[in-house]
């Protein structure tokens, strides 16, 4: 991609010192400020920003309120309210966090459809988008475990189901349900391994992050129209054109997060979380967060056996196809044309695939009562997928 507006050029002794040595200037003026990007991009390209924006805050806040949680399954619903009530300013950093996995998700999704509608994907940034794919699998372990942490009955029954679900794998099923629960139920080494995994796990999403942003810049980014830049005079520089709409764009994102981290904290959680953890009272109705919840829909609506597949290890095959598939989608989609600005059926089975992962997804936050809805319904989202993208 060509278009480099301008050059970095140390001019005081001490910068021409620290360039010739560790060039790290040089790299934030080349990758952050001169670095060419198409003219015409809109604000839909501004959510990758909103990612590492939240990405920052979680783990700053993560951080912080690890000092405070005690991973032990006698005290670690206390130990949340006590960063609630005793802390200081607990209450808020709680809720950042937690509201703060709901909004990184928003974004997410946000910037895989974005991807998804304007061919993102395609050559030559395979690996562009498979990092990116590799980045919401992390995201989703990481959401999952930290779900877990505060100990409360949909915490405890939550991870119970979850881990339930590799035990329908053949032969390895039990070993693997075994190994992340670190015994025979959920307890106390489950609780150490999620508490330590989920630490981790975001600064290994930062890491795959530069790796992610790193093959940006060698491809280059695309556009709306789909169509690569090919002159000088089809770009202009990262800054001050994109900072500023990139600005704007997050900075009405985090008034929308502000508003329920302030005046509406526990809408996107679940009542059942403030219930202490208890082994002998299953809740009525367990459900993951909402941000899993069309792959739970899927999950469920597969009720009948295949073969010497059964409906549990059908419906957990569905759920990781509906992920994994995403990693071949740069060679599924085999259309010449990019970007689904001109591709109107494409644009069509595009949009029918948004409205069923909606429907999905609210279906998935209903309780389990007939199956011919769901049946419909997991159709349609399968035949978006495979039909819209192949």
């Amino acid at each position: 991609m060509s278009g480099e507006h301008s050059t970095y050029t140390p001019t005081t002794g001490l910068e021409k010192w620290v360039d010739s040595r560790l060039p790290l200037p040089r790299l934030v003026h080349d990758s952050f400020i001169s670095y060419p990007v198409p003219r015409n991009l809109n604000y839909a390209y501004t959510f990758g920003a909103m990612l590492s924006v939240m990405l920052i805050i979680q783990i700053a806040t993560g951080v912080v309120l690890a000092m405070h949680y005690a991973a032990d399954t006698t005290v670690a619903f206390n130990s949340v309210e006590k960063i609630m009530r005793d802390v200081n300013h607990g209450w808020l950093l709680r809720y950042m966090h937690a509201n703060g996995a709901s909004f990184f998700f928003i974004a997410v999704y946000l910037h895989i459809g974005r991807g998804l509608y304007y061919g993102s994907y395609k050559a030559p940034r395979e690996i562009l988008w498979i990092l990116g794919v590799i980045i919401y699998l992390l995201m989703m372990a990481a959401g999952f475990m930290g779900y877990v942490l505060p100990w409360g009955q949909m915490s405890f029954w939550g991870a119970t189901v979850i881990t339930g679900f590799f035990s329908a794998f053949p032969l390895v099923g039990e070993w693997i349900q075994q190994f992340l629960l670190g015994g025979f139920a959920v307890d106390q080494p489950t609780l150490n391994r999620f508490f330590s995994l989920h630490y981790l796990l975001p600064f290994m999403i930062a890491g795959v992050v530069v790796l992610h942003i790193w093959a940006l810049h060698v491809t280059g980014q695309t556009n709306p129209t789909g169509v690569e830049v090919k002159t000088k005079t089809d770009t202009v520089p990262f800054t001050p054109y994109a900072t500023l709409k990139d600005a704007l764009g997050v900075s009405v994102f985090l008034l929308v997060y502000a508003w329920f981290v302030f005046y509406m904290p526990n809408y996107l959680g679940h009542p059942d979380n403030y219930v202490p953890a208890n082994a002998l009272k299953t809740p009525a109705h367990i459900v993951p967060e909402w941000y899993y919840l069309p792959f739970y829909a899927m999950l469920r609506a597969i009720t009948f056996d295949v073969g010497p597949i059964d409906s549990k290890l059908g419906g957990v095959l569905v759920l990781f196809g509906s992920i994994i598939v995403l990693f071949f989608l740069p060679w599924l989609d085999t259309s010449k044309v990019r970007s689904a600005v001109y591709r109107p059926w494409y644009k069509l089975f595009f949009w029918i695939f948004v409205v069923n992962a909606i429907l999905l997804g609210w279906l998935g936050s209903r309780p389990a009562e007939g199956g011919g809805l769901f049946t419909l319904l997991f159709g349609g989202e399968l035949k978006g997928n495979y039909v819209g993208y192949s």
